[in-house]
């Protein structure tokens, strides 16, 4: 799939800690080696992982990753999402000066694009779509890489976009927004007196600063509400081309797998096209010895006298290869149950390392992994 010049966004998505971003950067790394031109939006990385990178401080600009092997003409730019650095952008791209001055200085603007629920998968979506634009315009990349948001719940990121969308577009905000469009007597005869005791009752839950500032806010940023529902729009196609792949992202665990589950089901409901799934961190036993056996082989050791060191350090290690095992088995049946309710999806699974991988070498090693056959 990364190897295929056809695609050219892949997408790695899943619940909180499950390793979207490693397995985002170990892709990257691994496309860039083989001839790909990439840039990999990742969103919050381990502080390791980003100064392997060479992201030591939050950046919204791609910026060249070094000690990747270009030898066979390929590239890897890396970047951190600055949440709100994308939002004003926005806004100065889609307003005038003049009013793109006076939304980004509004309190209440302040607070939407730096906390608003749903606002960081939003402008994930905003800057994956200014990335593919500058790369059909100048060619700099030709694979563009996604780590999406660390959400509760992975359908985080196909529904808040549009939840957001909706909430700056919505009835809501266009109520709130009455007394601000209203001047004079003559404006205010326009709304009912029902329009009005509403905007009261706010005033009241609200307070009248924040619900003025709110006023304010879509007052300045009316011109630009057809824009970010249409901008939605514009991603959602995106993500549903041939040249996107989805690549769900999972812990070998009980929740993280129904999360999974319900993100490869609701990707099929949307026709987005999904390329496998990603086990992280999976249990690996290199003695070919079960942990009943193991277990068996503890209790046959404890019975020989006299006791001696070895004896005891040879338990030690049979009861901890016995949880290894114990784990190992437990994981990959809840692998199988996944595939057996989703048999046409490929899934990668990826050992668990020592460590935590926070250099290009182990990029390199969970790249190997993440593409044998």
């Amino acid at each position: 799939m990364v190897r295929d010049p056809a695609t050219r966004i892949v997408v790695c998505c899943g619940a909180g800690g499950v390793g979207k971003t490693t397995t985002a950067a170990a892709l990257g790394l691994w496309a860039a080696e083989q001839g790909r031109r990439v840039v990999v939006l990742t969103i919050d990385p381990a502080r390791r992982l980003a100064q392997s990178l060479g992201l030591t401080e939050l950046d919204n600009t791609p910026r060249p990753v070094s000690g990747v092997d270009t030898s066979m003409g390929g590239s890897l730019d890396a970047m951190m999402l600055d949440m709100k650095r994308t939002f004003d952008e926005v806004v100065e791209q889609h307003a005038t000066p003049e009013k793109a001055a006076q939304i980004l200085a509004n309190p209440f603007y302040q607070a939407v694009s730096s906390s608003f629920a749903g606002t960081q998968e939003y402008m994930a979506m905003e800057k994956l779509g200014q990335l593919r634009a500058q790369a059909d315009r100048d060619g700099r990349w030709d694979l563009v890489i996604v780590d999406t948001p660390p959400s509760r719940s992975a359908l985080d990121f196909l529904d808040a976009p549009k939840r957001l969308g909706s909430f700056l577009d919505g009835r809501f905000i266009r109520l709130i927004s009455t007394p601000a469009k209203a001047s004079g007597r003559a404006g205010l005869k326009v709304f009912s007196m029902g329009v009005g005791m509403v905007t009261s009752t706010m005033s009241k839950l609200l307070g009248g600063q924040l619900l003025q500032d709110v006023q304010t806010f879509v007052a300045a940023l009316d011109t630009m509400f057809g824009g970010f529902r249409e901008r939605a729009d514009q991603t959602y196609a995106l993500l549903k081309r041939p040249e996107t792949a989805f690549v769900v992202v999972a812990a070998p665990e009980r929740d993280a797998l129904r999360e999974a589950s319900f993100f490869a089901g609701r990707l099929d409901e949307e026709g987005m096209p999904l390329a496998g799934l990603v086990v992280n961190r999976i249990q690996r036993v290199a003695a070919e010895i079960s942990a009943p056996q193991a277990r068996a082989a503890v209790d046959q050791l404890a019975t020989v006298e006299p006791r001696s060191a070895s004896a005891e350090v040879t338990e030690d290690l049979l009861r901890l290869h016995a949880d290894l095992a114990e784990t190992a088995e437990r994981q990959e049946r809840l692998v199988r149950r996944f595939t057996a309710g989703h048999p046409g999806i490929p899934v990668v699974e990826v050992p668990a390392s020592g460590g935590d991988i926070h250099d290009l070498d182990g990029l390199r090693t969970m790249g190997s992994a993440l593409t044998a056959r």
